[in-house]
């Protein structure tokens, strides 16, 4: 299961593109709103989520996402987020963090000795990373994205890690992103 946590503020396509691409391999997601069942984006779009970051099932996360945006800020605040960050490190889960949100990871460290990118300008914030230019970056257990521009490649990239490669590569042709 991949829990993506929204905060009011979240980037719409940071969080919606992966999903979409994710779902469409078949991969099980659920969207959990920080507060209540719904988070409004950057962009005013109101999204339902599927559940209240509190029904998020622990045991059941295979990978958490954390969109970025202006929502990164009350991410990073979260003690509920940072629950989910220590029980994904703790049980080798899969962490994926795309434009703002990577700093979220490089401040507790979680990057050091990694390769990450994200967002121009919120470099500073991946402490002990190297900091690389691409759309997306996998390494280990961590995957990173540089922005709105790179959702469809941060969500091929999560898609090759929980399905497979040909999964994510017919996916990349049937959506016209060769």
């Amino acid at each position: 299961m991949v829990y993506v946590i929204l905060a009011n503020g979240f980037e719409e396509v940071e969080a919606i593109t992966p999903i979409d691409i994710l779902r469409r391999a078949g991969v099980e997601v659920a969207t959990a709103a920080l507060e209540g069942r719904t988070a409004v984006g950057a962009h005013g779009i109101p999204v339902t989520a599927d559940i209240s970051i509190d029904e998020v099932d622990a045991d059941k996360m295979d990978l958490l996402m954390l969109p970025g945006g202006g929502g990164h800020v009350l991410l990073d605040k979260s003690e509920k987020v940072e629950k989910l960050i220590n029980c994904a490190l703790e049980n080798d889960k899969y962490i994926a963090a795309i434009c703002a949100a990577p700093s979220i990871l490089g401040k507790r460290g979680i990057l050091a000795g990694k390769k990450a990118t994200c967002f121009p300008g919120f470099e500073q914030y991946l402490i002990d990373a190297e900091v690389v230019p691409d759309k997306a970056v996998v390494d280990g257990k961590i995957i990173t994205g540089k922005g709105a521009g790179a959702a469809a490649e941060f969500g091929f990239a999560i898609t090759k890690l929980l399905k497979d490669k040909a999964t994510a590569d017919s996916l990349r042709k049937t959506m016209q992103y060769e």
